[in-house]
Parts: C-alpha cells; structure tokens; sequence
C-alpha cells in the first residue's frame, strides 16, 4: 500500500473516516459493556456507527466518548488486517447478533477483519495504518436508525462525527452546519408559522398555515401564468384509478412497493396515483389527433401519493404526499429538439426567478435493461446532448442512470450554502406510449406513435418549498414573502389611519398586516424582523397628515416617510423584478 500521503485526497479521506468509525465503536464499547455494535461505514464528511446500547444516549456522552477516542488516537495504535473462515467468525462475534446476521449473507468463505488495539470488527477496509493518523474530527449528534433500514428491524443509535485532513476543514465544516442549522426550514417552518406535521394522524402529510398558503399561492400562480405563456394547457386529473389503469402503466409490476394499498369500490380495486403520466395519456386519447395538433403540452400540479419508510421522511423534503410540478409533451419525431430545448429554456427562466443561479446538469443514459429499441434511446440522448450543448450548459453524463423507459436530463439547483438539490428533469418516454397505444394521424392519413416527454421544472412544491426557506434561511424576497409588510400604528389614535394604510396596499394586491397590540413600538419593529417580513411601515402624526408612511427594511435600513402612492410604486417595481430592494 501506498503511504497516505501520496494517495488522492479522497482516498486518503475515505481511509481516515472509515478508521475513525471503528476508533469511536472501541470507545463505546469499552464505556458501554454489553453494547451490540452493527456497522459504522465513512460517509461525504464523516463517519457513523450504528449500536444496541444499554441505554439512551446523551449530549453528555458525546463528550466521554470523544475523550476515549483520542486516547487510542495519542496511542498510535496500529490497524491489522486478517482473514479468518466463516464458522471461526461466528464464534469470534457469537455475542455479536448484527455481525453475525452480516456473516449469513456474505458468499465468500474467508471474511475479512481489522484489529486496532483490542478492537476486531469485521470489515474490508481500506484504513490508515494507525490510529494516529485519521485527522481532525468531530462528534456531532445522535439519531435513531433501523438496522438495515427496516422499520420492522430493531432500532438503534446512531452516532455520527464529521472529519477532515486539516482543523482549519473541520472548522470551516462545523462553521457551514451551524448555519445550516439556523436555515433548517422544520425549525424556520415552526418559527415563521408556514407548515406543520401530525405524526399521530399521518407521518410525511403537510398540514399548510395561512402563511405557508399564502407562499405556495404565490408560486403556483406564477408556475400557471408562466406555462399559459409558454404554450401549455393546464389540466387536472383524479387522485385514484382502478388497477386496471394502473396494470395497463407497469406501475403494479414495477412500482407497487411505493403505492398504498388499494380501495375496494364496486368490487374493483382503486388506488391512490403515485404519478400524473397515465391520466395526462387518456387526456390525449379522448379524441383523435392530427399532427397539426401537436405538439400538445399539458401542466398539472397535482398531488401524488408515495409510500416512503418512517426513517426516511424528512421535513418537507421526504413526504409522502406531494404535488407534482409536472407536464407531460406530445409531440413528433421531428419536434423533439424543439419540445427539449424549450423545456431546457424554461428551466433556467425559473430557476433564475427564485433566485437560483447556479445549478449542475446530468445526463442519464440506459440502463442495462431498458424499454423502446437500441436506435430510439441513441436518438434520443443525442436529441438531449444536443440541446445542452447548444445552451452552453456543463453536464456530467450518470452512466446507465436512467430509469427503464427512456433517457433523461436531470438538472440539480444549487442553494447559497453550495448544495445540490434536484429539481428539473427531462425525461423521453418509449414506454408509456406503447402500453397505451397512444398514436396521431400523421401527414399520410395514417397512425403514428408520437414522442412523449416527462417534465417537471420545480419537482414537487413541497421539496422546493423546504429548499427555498433554506436558500433564503426564510426572509424570501418581496415578490415571495408571505407577507410582505407589516403597519405599526405608534399610538391608539393612529390605528385608524393604519387601517387606511392597510386597505390601501391591499387593493393594490400587496400582503400587508397590522401589529396593533399594546406593546412598545420597538418590539413590534423586532417582532417583524425575527419573522423576516420585508418591511415595516411606521405611522404616527406626521405621516397621517402627510398620507405616508416610515419604511423601514427588516434589515435595520430606515428608508425615511415616504407617501402611499410612493410605498405602493416601489413595492410594485420590486416585486415586477423578483429583485432584492434598492436603499
């Protein structure tokens, strides 16, 4: 093996976290008798293991175990690989009941191990030489995790830690997850009053407040308006279909574990729809078709029910009910390039007007097992290559990262602290149409089977809200803003004229609120900004008899009294430019 520091950095780093892992499960052990220790893999930053432990973690015992690790770190002790046959293992891990279920499913009669000091795990590396060498780290926190994933498996605790080369990494990392912390969109969603969760009436189910409805409101008019412009036809479909629909899709072969059990109607199975596609199809089919129809665009927001595992559900970022942003193109074959580019186009348009300027492209390709014939999907990846080529946009081609039934662009927004979250997908389809024998009359007078397009910009709402409040940290721009000001009358005698001022920006369309509750002033000007509205407009005498307002920008900036006609005309401007405000 090669010394570490001639390796690649993320050799050297994969090495180092994966050391660490087993480094804190000899502390935990040693701290914990009795404890049952399952796997504990590196990962992007960092390390984790999973344990059955006599008790429930504390913040506490993050520090003990932290202590116990660099005990073994100053030891320099060294890593030594082995092999030993499976019945030996057994015997080696019998009071080991996760290791021993790891053994049952491995093929290979030698197993392979790692011993540092009194710890032995089995595992095949690679690691450090010693134990001294695996960097700067930090223990982090604690969660629960299923072994192997499974809800009906037991739960256990997992701890995890961050790594890196350098302390000078480590610190820039903790530095990114406390701000990350702070922009978490739970704690923004309960703080700024947008949303909540009821695990006791449905785990991974939105429950949307008046704010929150009011931010959705905001873009799913804009995601109408824009695709009435851009050539689309906006349609609605239900939200269960017999199974016949769905047998007909493939959705019962090949997707049945993420749907929800069937209703029984009449006799007849229904279920609640995973996905839009096979109604939008019948939509198309419920007349003939020429070609001097299509292309044909249709739009919907319609919302989609997914089984996902407990452990998985996240926020608003992993539910499992959601509506999609999506649209389906019917369209020639020699309309294709035209259909992708256009949706490539528009991606970037609303990608730029929430504020998003940076993203990745990806290319998936087949599949090793795919549907439609071997000259389609070449067609059809070149059709997409294509047209990223021309925009000038850098893609990374996800070699047989495609699902089945065509190729697909997938593009990945990426949010103020740098990461990556998938929005946008283009997506051929070479299955749909043949399971339902879609077809148009050409120029010949006869049937011809049209291309068709999966397309979503946004994703689902719910996963681009949750992406918004953190790329914002929820002080959204004027034109998204919940609500985009706040009337504080300064005294009793005053709330009157806040009314006025009140109804006079809404009948301008604007979302403006009054605080007229008995408090200072000053708390209600902290009030505001700790719930990150845009602007606070002041009114005492002067701007009654004047007809204006103090217009303060929850960023502490005083635009001094301005009159209504001005606040109103500014608010516009800013709201016309999705831009930020100009003091």
């Amino acid at each position: 093996m090669a010394p570490l520091d001639q390796m690649s950095k993320d050799d050297r780093l994969y090495r180092m976290r994966h050391s660490a892992a087993h480094i804190m499960a000899e502390a935990v052990l040693e701290i914990f008798p009795g404890t049952k220790f399952a796997i504990g893999p590196p990962i992007d930053t960092g390390f984790y293991y999973d344990f059955e432990l006599p008790r429930p973690l504390t913040e506490e015992d993050l520090d003990v175990i932290d202590q116990r690790m660099r005990r073994s770190i100053k030891a320099d002790l060294q890593f030594v690989h082995d092999e030993i046959g499976k019945d030996e293992a057994r015997r080696m891990f019998a009071d080991q009941p996760f290791k021993l279920d790891l053994i049952e499913g491995i093929t290979d009669e030698r197993l392979s191990l790692y011993k540092h000091g009194p710890f032995t795990d089995l595992c095949e590396g690679p690691h450090v030489d010693r134990t001294g060498q695996v960097g700067a780290f930090k223990l982090l926190s604690i969660a629960g995790a299923y072994w192997r994933g499974d809800e009906h498996n037991p739960m256990l605790q997992r701890i995890y830690g961050a790594l890196f080369e350098t302390q000078q990494e480590l610190d820039g990392y903790l530095a990114r997850v406390e701000e990350m912390a702070k922009r978490d969109h739970r704690r923004l969603g309960r703080e700024l009053d947008l949303f909540s969760f009821h695990e006791e009436f449905g785990p991974g189910l939105v429950y949307w407040h008046p704010k929150g409805g009011r931010l959705r409101t905001v873009i799913e008019d804009f995601w109408r308006q824009e695709h009435f412009r851009g050539g689309y036809d906006v349609v609605y479909s239900p939200h269960i279909g017999k199974s016949t629909l769905w047998s007909t899709s493939g959705h019962l072969d090949f997707y049945a574990e993420n749907m929800y059990s069937p209703m029984d109607v009449d006799g007849q199975d229904y279920y609640v729809k995973p996905m839009n596609c096979p109604f939008h199809i019948q939509i198309f089919k419920s007349q003939t078709r020429s070609y001097r129809d299509l292309p044909i665009r249709m739009a919907e927001l319609g919302t989609v029910y997914r089984y996902e595992r407990s452990g998985v559900l996240h926020g608003l970022l992993r539910v499992r009910g959601f509506t999609q942003d999506d649209a389906h193109i019917f369209c020639t074959p020699e309309q294709v390039g035209e259909e992708i580019g256009r949706a490539l186009d528009f991606m970037m348009f609303f990608l730029k007007a929430f504020g998003f300027e940076d993203y990745h492209v990806y290319l998936a390709t087949a599949p090793e097992h795919y549907a439609g014939s071997r000259e389609d999907w070449e067609m059809a990846q070149q059709v997409l290559k294509d047209e990223v080529e021309q925009r000038s946009l850098p893609y990374d081609i996800d070699e047989g990262g495609a699902v089945f039934y065509g190729p697909k662009v997938d593009v990945k927004m990426v949010d103020l602290l740098g990461r990556e979250w998938q929005c946008t997908t283009v997506q051929f389809d070479f299955n749909l149409p043949e399971r339902f024998d879609v077809s148009y009359i050409g120029e010949d007078g006869r049937e011809h089977r049209p291309f068709m397009v999966h397309r979503a910009l946004l994703g689902s709402i719910e996963r681009f809200v949750g992406v918004l409040i953190e790329h914002y940290g929820g002080a959204f721009p004027l034109w998204l803003a919940p609500v985009q000001a706040i009337v504080i009358p300064i005294a009793d005698r005053h709330i009157e004229y806040a009314h006025r001022v009140v109804n006079d920006l809404r009948a301008e369309g604007l979302r403006v609120e009054m605080d007229a509750r008995g408090e200072r002033m000053q708390a209600k000007i902290r009030d505001a900004q700790l719930q990150k509205v845009p602007y606070m407009l002041i009114v005492g005498d002067r701007e009654q008899e004047a007809g204006a307002a103090a217009v303060r920008h929850r960023d502490g900036s005083d635009l001094g009294a301005l009159p209504l006609f001005q606040i109103i005309d500014r608010f516009k401007d800013e709201i016309a430019t999705k831009g930020q405000p100009e003091n």
